[in-house]
């Protein structure tokens, strides 16, 4: 279930209407968000919910246990990272072992598992292991039931694709039921507009008519095609993965919880340490804390913090998925960072110098994250060298990359200013407003609604 389809419009409707309807009696409102949340999620397939719910049961349990005793923390990991393991990685490894049996031995390799991602595995098994974590340090104190717990990892706004929601910060909203009165409804609004427009309008344009054609058959690209499509996909990857963040933003909001600000303006770094504090900042953050810490963070020398930072962001590129683009990409950033500190880079090519470098290095690792397989990633880089600027129907795409990028300049407070000034105006007016706002966006959007990037991982 997408959030840009009808099918969403009426779902949310209804959560939405029955969630205030049963605001007053606080225990019979969550069971109804966490019933909505498994509704949303069977909507994939039904059988997901009962490893959602499995997990949760899990991460509620062994939270008890090492509240108590820290040993168990080890064990409450190793569990949810084994069904991690399972679903996402299992294939994977067995594929190279077996690749190197049959050639090794000549023989037929076994077989594998065949096993399909459920969506968003990856993000409800690493807020699992955050809140025992959190709990383990008397950070958090334990769920006494594990009706929070579960409906913390299943909420549906940030189910299938975040952002990574703590739990010291979401449980606690849990405890006390929101207030309808203090609903940021026109910034709600905004955002979910917003999520519109760059979901339906940018990323699904740039992804059908630039990026999927050039990254399928590379050979046949010009130089400047190559780098388009390149550059088209750092805009079409931010506004669709920031559509969805800022969708599931507004749709929380519109219940009364607050999640947390997953973008900010990540192409504005001038330094790869800057971009990380702006690109995915939950699973950034989620890293920081519960990985690069851990080995010792900043702390001992530099070769010390060298090794951090590279298992940290080579587990970072393994959470994307199991290939070997991805370990690739995870750990491409991790030697530029680790580059970028040894040589005291950061801040020394002045705020737009630093810009552009860090911008290309990204890009550079888009090609990796977004090629199919090795050889289509030589492909595009080849293809920088072949000459030729590509047709001029090209430069419509051109137009639609720089809009999707020139929207990093908006000020980072747009949404306030917006609230702001729209404030004033009557209920009325803003509810005729947001509703025309919609049916335009949707009407001049494409057809069809291409599942989110981040879906995948």
């Amino acid at each position: 279930m997408l959030f840009p389809t009808g099918v969403f419009a009426i779902f949310f409707l209804v959560v939405f209407t029955l969630h205030w309807g049963l605001n007053r009696w606080p225990l019979a409102d969550r069971l109804w968000l966490l019933a909505a949340s498994a509704g949303f999620y069977a909507f994939w397939d039904a059988r997901l919910c009962l490893l959602l719910g499995g997990v949760g049961l899990w991460a509620w349990g062994l939270g008890h246990l090492t509240a108590r005793d820290r040993r168990w923390l080890w064990l409450g990991i190793s569990g949810v990272l084994a069904v991690l393991g399972l679903f996402k990685y299992a294939d994977f490894f067995l594929g190279e072992i077996a690749g190197r049996f049959a050639l090794l031995f000549g023989a037929q390799p076994p077989d594998l598992l065949g096993l399909v991602l459920p969506v968003g595995i990856s993000f409800y098994c690493f807020q699992a292991i955050s809140y025992m974590v959190d709990v383990s340090r008397g950070e958090l104190r334990p769920e006494r039931g594990p009706l929070n717990v579960v409906l913390y990892l299943g909420f549906f706004p940030h189910l299938a694709a975040g952002p990574i929601v703590r739990a010291a910060h979401f449980l606690p909203q849990l405890r006390e039921p929101p207030d309808a009165a203090r609903l940021p409804t026109i910034m709600a609004c905004l955002l979910i507009l917003g999520g519109l427009v760059k979901k339906l309008w940018l990323a699904n344009t740039l992804a059908v008519e630039l990026v999927d054609p050039a990254f399928r058959d590379p050979t046949a690209l010009s130089s400047g095609r190559a780098l388009l499509a390149i550059y088209g996909y750092a805009a079409q990857i931010w506004c669709d993965f920031s559509a969805y963040s800022d969708m599931a933003i507004g749709v929380a909001a519109l219940l009364g919880y607050h999640f947390p600000r997953n973008f900010d303006q990540p192409y504005r770094a001038a330094s790869l340490r800057e971009f990380w504090r702006r690109w995915h900042i939950s699973l950034s953050f989620w890293f920081r804390d519960y990985v690069y810490k851990p080995l010792g963070g900043d702390r001992g020398g530099r070769w010390f913090i060298a090794r951090n930072a590279m298992i940290a962001m080579t587990l970072s590129g393994l959470w994307h998925g199991a290939a070997w683009n991805f370990l690739l990409w995870g750990m491409l950033h991790g030697a530029a960072l680790v580059i970028e500190r040894m040589l005291k880079l950061e801040g020394r090519f002045g705020r737009i110098g630093g810009t552009l470098i860090t911008f290309h290095i990204v890009c550079l690792g888009w090609v990796l994250f977004r090629a199919t397989d090795m050889s289509v990633a030589g492909g595009m880089l080849a293809a920088l060298g072949q000459g030729g600027t590509g047709e001029a129907a090209t430069l419509w795409l051109a137009a639609i990359t720089a809009v999707a990028l020139a929207l990093h300049f908006l000020p980072a407070d747009w949404p306030q200013r917006l609230e702001a000034a729209l404030k004033p105006m009557p209920a009325w007016a803003l509810g005729l407003g947001f509703g025309l706002a919609l049916v335009i966006i949707l009407t001049l959007g494409p057809a069809g609604v291409a599942p989110f990037i981040y879906f995948q991982f």
